[in-house]
């Protein structure tokens, strides 16, 4: 079994990817680390939710600190750019940043973000800004897996049933409610 860092955005974008890596040798610890979520009460449910299922599947759960403050000043200047814009991939960095870092302060040779299995995420810029952390802390590598292939989207609608996980209709950010997505799939 290979250890893994995950960090997940929400339970319904990670059940698929947590299923897949346990019947494919890897360990997850999953770290969830998503200031930009908005507010406080939705960044809570999405957390219990995350939680509810990595305690029946007995998988550690790491929670990164919560600091709206800093993501909002880290965005300061973007707030009114478009989904998959310049905004996102800042927002990509912030967190996978904080999560290589994490990885490489404990271990973890290898990363992955369950980011890119979102339809409302463009893959390529999730997987830059993943590599692009993993360059910033150094000997750690960034897995730019596909998690939509596969039949991972499939199962992840299923599980989403299966365990009525609270699913949320935008990425988590106030800037993203506002904005609609162009959807390019």
């Amino acid at each position: 079994m290979q250890d893994v860092l995950l960090h997940s955005c929400c339970a319904p974008c990670s059940t698929a990817i947590i299923e897949w890596m346990m019947n494919n040798g890897y360990t997850p610890t999953v770290f969830f680390s998503n200031s930009n979520i908005y507010p406080l009460e939705e960044y809570k449910h999405r957390q219990s939710e995350l939680e509810r299922f990595l305690q029946e599947k007995g998988l550690p759960f790491v929670e990164d600190d919560y600091d709206h403050t800093e993501w909002l000043t880290d965005m300061r200047g973007l707030e009114h750019e478009p989904e998959r814009g310049p905004r996102c991939t800042q927002c990509f960095r912030f967190r996978l940043l904080r999560a290589a870092r994490y990885a490489k302060a404990h271990g973890f040779a290898l990363f992955a973000t369950t980011l890119a299995s979102s339809r409302w995420k463009d893959i390529e810029q999730v997987n830059a800004a993943g590599q692009w952390a993993a360059e910033q802390v150094g000997d750690l590598e960034f897995w730019a897996k596909n998690w939509r292939k596969g039949g991972l989207q499939d199962r992840r609608n299923e599980l989403l049933r299966q365990y009525a996980f609270y699913n949320q209709q935008y990425c988590g950010c106030e800037f993203s409610q506002r904005i609609k997505p162009s959807l390019q799939e």
